[in-house]
């Protein structure tokens, strides 16, 4: 994990604990079904932010006999997990919350106290929000847009805290609108609106979650920009005459195996074919610093029939 996704996660949990104390607090002055939404929004945050660390600290485990290949795959597991907790505890809880409020409505109490600890909240979150979105703009790329970045972005854990920030704060801007329309209107179901539509906007950053982070758990290739560079790098090498086939496979986000079938120059001998190979090895790692593991295989290319 890079210090960047470290320190994005840290801020994030310590904005989370302390929103969902203060909204549980609230939710208790208030009887407010936003405000109990977005409590168990934040707690679930809080947890999240927790095993993206845990997973950080298991992915650092060496190879050993059962995982010859390293541990880096837990990073998109714990993801994924918390994929699924974003689901069920944020988003299932808030729409259950919402619709029992709107067939049993209570009207929220405290309206000062209601909308103080929302813009408490929405204070802390847009730290979070801004530390997140400063990290990963360190690698994302200028002409890459957001949507596309989150779409083949390697670094799960700056991918699920960027899109839970942005989730906290549009969720209290929702519990803000409730709140107060429901006290401006008379009608207490407007709060109840307020959390079933966090509830909605939870469901759908999950599910976006779930589907980002599944390509990478069941095995990714790298990106077409870095599949070119191994590809230069092999042409550049001398005694290589051809590249006959190259595959690649994230084994973590930093961690990438590159598996190729080249042709190198047959009139080498033995002693010259392994400094060729462990030149184009070479190559290939400072073209795309991510291939940990380089695999070459010489061979023969047999044109395919006309």
């Amino acid at each position: 994990m890079t210090e960047g996704s470290r320190k994005a996660i840290l801020y994030a949990f310590c904005a989370n604990f302390g929103i969902a104390i203060a909204k549980f607090i609230g939710f208790l002055l208030t009887s407010s079904a936003g405000l109990l939404a977005e409590a168990g929004h934040s707690a679930a945050d809080t947890g999240n932010q927790a095993l993206l660390l845990f997973g950080g600290k298991r992915a650092r485990r060496k190879a050993d006999t059962e995982h010859p290949f390293g541990y880096g795959r837990e990073r998109f597991f714990w993801a994924f997990v918390v994929a699924m907790v974003l689901f069920s505890m944020g988003g299932l809880f808030a729409l259950y919350e919402g619709i029992q409020k709107v067939r049993d409505p209570h009207e929220v109490e405290g309206l000062g106290i209601a909308i103080g600890i929302l813009v408490f909240a929405i204070a802390l979150e847009s730290v979070s929000l801004r530390t997140a979105y400063k990290e990963a703009r360190q690698v994302k790329p200028a002409a890459m847009s957001w949507w596309r970045w989150i779409r083949v972005s390697k670094q799960p854990e700056l991918t699920v805290v960027l899109l839970e920030d942005v989730g906290a704060e549009l969720g209290l801007v929702f519990a803000l609108a409730g709140v107060t329309t429901a006290h401006i209107t008379g009608e207490p179901r407007w709060d109840a609106v307020g959390s079933i539509t966090i509830g909605v906007l939870l469901v759908i950053i999950a599910i976006v979650l779930a589907i980002e982070t599944k390509g990478m758990l069941i095995g990714e290739g790298a990106s077409p920009a870095d599949v070119e560079r191994i590809e230069t790098a092999f042409a550049g090498t001398s005694s290589v005459r051809r590249l006959i086939h190259v595959r690649t496979e994230h084994l973590g986000p930093e961690d990438l195996l590159v598996v190729a079938k080249v042709e190198f120059d047959p009139a080498l001998s033995v002693a010259e074919l392994t400094h060729a190979i462990d030149a184009a090895e070479e190559h290939v790692r400072e073209a795309v610093p991510a291939a940990t593991l380089v695999y070459i295989e010489p061979d023969v290319y047999d044109a395919p029939p006309a």
